[in-house]
């Protein structure tokens, strides 16, 4: 007896809590949660306007409810309804409303952040690009110079060379002609001294010319 009336009680709570349903306090009143169908029953609690709750055994006149904090309890069931309140729409819609003004603000808030790194990357941009033009010119002036530069050193290195080899030839004629000078001078001094022992020995023999003259 007792296992039936166990499995009797299983039977209406799976029952009940298959039939659960949510609905909503509607928007007249605020109405009362009492411990059993009746009012005179005890109140357990005010339900406010607009609260979900969660509808364990309906009936014409008295639903038993529960609370989302889980309290239980019974309300009439023309208070309820299985559509949120307009009040409460309205709070859901003003919230979303809000939420959106607030998204839209940042939304704009960041736009013009955008609007302000997109015209300093625009002068970056503009800058950078004078630069480049100033730097480009700046290389072909440099690669010309470069090149007027390398063709003078070609010149420079070939003209040093050519006074280096004209250097040394100078030299050369130089230390010849010097070679040449003093042979001349060797030669120009053995010829005096040539001309004086010539003059010498004339002398000389002129005497002795002069001498046998005499002693005949």
């Amino acid at each position: 007896m007792r296992f039936i009336i166990f499995i009797g009680v299983c039977m209406v709570l799976l029952c009940s809590t298959v039939q659960a349903e949510t609905m909503y306090v509607s928007d007249d009143i605020k109405i009362t949660l009492r411990t059993g169908p009746g009012i005179d029953h005890k109140i357990l609690a005010m339900i406010k306007l607009g609260q979900e709750v969660e509808v364990l055994q309906p009936d014409d006149e008295w639903a038993r409810v529960q609370l989302p904090n889980g309290m239980e309890g019974w309300v009439l069931t023309r208070f309820l309804t299985y559509n949120k309140p307009c009040r409460l729409e309205l709070g859901i819609l003003k919230e979303k409303h809000e939420t959106l003004s607030a998204q839209s603000a940042f939304l704009l808030k960041e736009n013009r952040v955008y609007k302000e790194e997109s015209k300093r990357l625009r002068a970056e941009l503009s800058g950078s690009r004078e630069m480049l033009v100033a730097i480009s010119k700046s290389y072909d002036t440099l690669k010309k110079e470069s090149a007027d530069f390398l063709e003078l050193k070609s010149k420079y290195e070939l003209t040093s060379s050519q006074l280096s080899d004209q250097t040394k030839k100078a030299e050369e004629l130089e230390e010849e002609l010097s070679k040449l000078l003093s042979h001349r001078s060797i030669i120009w001094f053995l010829s005096g001294a040539g001309v004086l022992i010539l003059g010498i020995l004339i002398g000389f023999s002129a005497r002795r010319q002069r001498r046998k003259s005499s002693l005949l």
